[in-house]
């Protein structure tokens, strides 16, 4: 017998594997990493894969139950996933073999009755508890310490604490031990509904923990989730924001390979995921309360609600806040964000979460503007267009790249001064490195670093000042028109202070112009406010939307094509280009096709024609579409 790596991502080595667990009566499940054990004939008899440092689909054929194989194969997945890093190694399987696993040093922790979730190695759960209950200690200090510094107050002030108690006192306070509540959250993104579920809950106890779900499968990381939380609740002096459990089980970690009944699956994740909470996660916090929103839609979500009745011995339902009739909710704030509605963002989310959401805006535009298939002589889905340095996966690459500094300069111009030219460079020089370096030294946006990066100050310090006064703020404006005109008065004094650039395609094309032309290079648009942008492009984009073009980002990148001075054609090309350039995009738009289209991109590609600077002018347009109200 031998053991052979097998690649589950490989179609043919797959179907071998699917075989052989629908022979031993299981199914298929992701894995990066899949061990066969073979016997003289080659017949795969036993095997067992990992996805990270989760142990997968064990099957063993019963002709050769009881040789130890069994025990061979999981040393060598336990050998492999520590190669790859893993300290510890979890497993899913069944009650019934839940001693087996014990006898190779796992240890329990948690069980459903369809399943148990087991785990071997150093540190572990161990270690989360060894912090959940740091966490508890430093708060137990800091409380000590605030109420010393009270009954020093009170004495300085000549004040005595009253012997008898106020009926109307909370009961929790006139306990010796003192109530701890949990709150476990996704936050995507934080809205007032969460802010809302916090508050009531820090009424009912004398400490609350929130937990943010620390699985990235959301629109938001979890970096940020967490952030928008810790900064939306910092008024709240007995509330404490946590790092998730990263034993966190969800649908998407809990395999159902081994379950007789797929309808088993959500019932069995969820009972597992309480149980951890349970037996670890609530004992090393000393917290025995539970709070949850009341669900009215969601069947899922109230199921889990149903069962965390069933399970846990105090859980606290607080009624949802409503706005308008409906529950504030993330999904109706994600949805907001689809449509460019930020008047109705502003209504569902606190001050403290838009810059996160402006952030994704200014990403999602820049996605928008890759997505965008054909595009003539661009990189797109279809194919590299006149660059030969870069494709769809590089691009791709460098947005995600980007998308932290874009988070940065958000945050930085929620402000209530404008923030300095250097602190916005200083980001910005950061970002670059970062693109660069993901890119192998490709530039792939730079131009559109800068555009976007002095919209995203500017949006987010336009948001800070509405929340700062908005009463006053939107009677003194009329509508979009208004936050317009002041997002582009903020832009033109955010531009004005950087100085004169060198070595740029933008100022390498004016001197190719040599005075012939007055070339506008990136710096001088963003000192003008972009004022073609305001002006033209985006009433011409806003309008392609309402009538639901299909081809809105094709025709609205033409439309800008007929009007810039592409510094980067010029700088590839010729002035003569440039303008030629300029009338095919009219042409084309005025009787589009989209093979007219698909034409164009082939002959610009050939001819090396690469209208880049459109391209930052298209994502820049539709991120101030996605803001305007």
């Amino acid at each position: 017998m031998e053991i052979q790596t097998l690649n589950p991502t490989t179609p043919r080595q797959r179907q071998r594997i699917e075989a052989f667990l629908k022979r031993n009566g299981l199914r298929f499940d992701d894995m990066h990493y899949y061990a066969a054990v073979t016997d003289d004939d080659g017949e795969m008899i036993a095997g067992g894969g990992l996805k990270g440092n989760v142990i997968k689909c064990v099957a063993v054929d019963d002709a050769h139950k009881g040789e130890a194989i069994a025990n061979t194969l999981i040393s060598h997945l336990i050998a492999h996933a520590n190669e790859e890093g893993h300290s510890n190694v979890m497993l899913f399987t069944k009650p019934k073999n839940r001693q087996h696993f014990e006898s190779l040093s796992f240890r329990l922790l948690a069980e459903a009755p369809e399943a148990v979730l087991m785990e071997t190695g150093i540190g572990g759960i161990n270690n989360m508890v060894e912090q959940l209950k740091k966490i508890k200690e430093e708060g137990e200090v800091c409380k000590e310490n605030n109420q010393e510094c009270k009954e020093e107050e009170k004495t300085n002030l000549n004040i005595t604490t009253p012997q008898h108690l106020n009926p109307s006192t909370p009961h929790h306070l006139t306990t010796s031990t003192p109530l701890r509540g949990v709150v476990v959250m996704n936050c995507n993104p934080f809205t007032l509904g969460h802010r809302y579920l916090i508050e009531q809950a820090a009424k009912q106890v004398e400490r609350l923990f929130v937990m943010v779900v620390r699985e990235d499968c959301s629109l938001f990381a979890y970096a940020e989730r967490k952030a928008m939380v810790e900064q939306g609740v910092a008024h709240l002096e007995n509330v404490t924001v946590i790092d998730g459990s990263e034993y966190a089980i969800s649908q998407a970690t809990f395999p159902t390979y081994f379950l007789k009944r797929l309808d088993d699956a959500a019932d069995t994740q969820m009972l597992l995921d309480l149980d951890l909470f349970r037996r670890h996660i609530a004992p090393a916090l000393g917290a025995t309360v539970r709070f949850v929103g009341t669900e009215p839609t969601d069947r899922l979500t109230r199921r889990y609600n149903q069962l965390m009745h069933e399970v846990l011995a105090d859980v606290r339902e607080i009624v949802r806040l409503e706005k308008e009739g409906n529950a504030v909710s993330a999904s109706r704030v994600r949805k907001a964000m689809e449509q460019g509605d930020m008047s109705t963002i502003r209504q569902l989310v606190p001050p403290t979460t838009l810059p996160y959401i402006i952030a994704h805006l200014a990403t999602q535009a820049l996605q928008a503007e890759l997505d965008t298939t054909p595009k003539p002589g661009l990189v797109d889905k279809d194919n590299n267009g006149a660059h030969r340095d870069m494709d769809y996966a590089l691009m791709q690459r460098s947005i995600d790249t980007l998308h932290p500094y874009f988070v940065k300069l958000a945050l930085l111009g929620c402000a209530d001064a404008l923030p300095t030219h250097t602190s916005i460079r200083d980001i910005g020089i950061e970002a670059e490195r970062a693109m660069l370096s993901a890119t192998n030294g490709v530039n792939t946006h730079k131009g559109a670093l800068f555009s976007m990066g002095l919209a995203v100050v500017a949006a987010a310090h336009e948001e800070r000042k509405i929340a700062a006064n908005e009463e006053q703020i939107l009677k003194e404006r009329n509508g979009g028109e208004d936050v317009l005109v002041s997002l582009q008065t903020t832009i033109k004094a955010l531009a004005a202070c950087f100085p004169d650039t060198n070595g740029t395609h933008g100022s390498k094309a004016k001197l190719l112009s040599k005075g012939t032309t007055a070339i506008k290079g990136a710096l001088d648009n963003a000192r003008e406010g972009y004022e073609m942008l305001f002006a033209e492009w985006l009433p011409f984009y806003i309008e392609r939307r309402k009538e639901h073009d299909a081809y809105t980002p094709h025709k609205t990148l033409l439309r800008i094509m007929c009007d810039l001075d592409d510094t980067n054609v010029i700088y590839r090309t010729d002035l003569a280009t440039a303008e030629e350039v300029k009338q095919e995009a009219r042409a084309l738009l005025d009787n589009f096709a989209e093979a007219a289209l698909k034409d164009m991109d082939r002959r610009y590609t050939a001819r090396n024609i690469s209208p880049g600077g459109a391209a930052d002018m298209l994502s820049l347009t539709i991120f101030i579409g996605s803001i305007q109200t």
